[in-house]
């Protein structure tokens, strides 16, 4: 590889004015979320902090995921592990393994990058991506896995760039605080399945599927899940979980996409064709309606085509990045299907 394309390691920030080393809510809100912050976020900074002193050494990073590196790691693995072990509560292990990758991609990126974009600040893009209204009827949210989070060829993060983090909102798989506001939302629309129904309404002559959508009071909650394919698999297990919690069944109400190519198949691969990224999968969720005649008049195509302008600026701010460092814009194909 070439040593060019390689983070070069850089100590992490921890303020000892003001907030203690901890993330304030300013910071925390600055990444793209609505949340408070999470308490265990902040008790695992605590934690990185106390043992900096400890063992005189600074915090490193370096590398993809901003990880930690030289012996502060091999301190910190130690401590971390045992900790995790200590842990009864099965949940407990969970949301500290997920707040312990947001505490050092947090601190690993302080000054690093930009928190609008997730791209370095010389790399930044943010002044090239179109602001645009999304539909009051529509509520977006980012079910992120940790691993997904601050990555730079992420395209979630391009919805609430675009519509505003209150239309597309991010919520942190494994951090209460965030699905906590997720499924409070959901338990306020209720079970009743309004995006099957939304999707139902083929003719405009059907006046009360009509008058729903036009009188709506409460957005139809639309969750993406972001993550790798194999992730993706567990979260949405969580969802059902989950939703047999809030309502007493685990069957949530989903659709079916018909996927196409996205523009960052050329930079990111996917298992297959058929699979996308999670700005695509919103593109497509607002197409589809945008064919429904009882939303033909709600502009959703000009909101698609929003997304789809910001995926592009991503690509070419990505491909621009990888010819400065030096790397190869090509990738290998995995695929051995055409694309339909």
């Amino acid at each position: 590889m070439n040593s060019a394309s390689r983070s070069s390691p850089r100590e992490g920030q921890i303020n000892d004015t003001g907030c203690g080393g901890t993330i304030t809510l300013e910071e925390w809100q600055g990444w793209g979320f609505v949340s408070p912050v999470p308490s265990m976020v902040n008790e695992v900074i605590q934690d990185l902090k106390l043992l900096e002193n400890n063992i005189d050494s600074h915090m490193v990073f370096g590398g993809n995921g901003s990880k930690l590196q030289g012996d502060f790691r091999i301190q910190e693995d130690k401590k971390h592990r045992a900790k995790y072990l200590a842990l009864g509560d099965s949940d407990k292990k969970f949301q500290f393994f997920s707040a312990r990758q947001i505490a050092c991609w947090l601190l690993g990126s302080r000054g690093y990058i930009c928190q609008k974009c997730w791209l370095p600040m010389k790399d930044c893009m943010c002044s090239k991506v179109k602001p645009c209204s999304l539909w009051r009827g529509i509520r977006f949210w980012l079910y992120m896995h940790p691993k997904d989070f601050l990555r730079q060829n992420n395209t979630g993060k391009l919805l609430w760039q675009v519509f505003g983090v209150h239309a597309a909102t991010l919520c942190l798989y494994g951090i209460s605080e965030d699905e906590e506001i997720m499924w409070n939302a959901s338990r306020d629309a209720g079970i009743a399945k309004t995006v099957q129904d939304a999707f139902s309404c083929q003719s405009s002559a059907d006046l009360e599927c009509t008058r729903s959508l036009a009188t709506i009071d409460r957005p139809l909650n639309f969750v993406l899940i972001d993550g790798t394919w194999s992730n993706s698999a567990q979260m949405f297990r969580r969802l059902k979980e989950q939703a047999k919690l809030v309502w007493g069944e685990e069957d949530l109400p989903c659709i079916s996409l018909a996927a196409g190519a996205s523009a960052m198949h050329k930079l990111r691969l996917q298992p297959s064709w058929d699979r996308t990224c999670t700005a695509a999968a919103a593109i497509g969720v607002l197409g589809e309606l945008q064919l429904l005649p009882v939303c033909s008049f709600l502009g959703l195509d000009k909101q698609a085509e929003a997304v789809e302008n910001a995926l592009v600026v991503l690509l070419e701010a990505l491909t621009a990045r990888r010819l400065r460092m030096g790397r190869s814009i090509t990738r290998k194909v995995r695929h051995s299907r055409d694309i339909c």
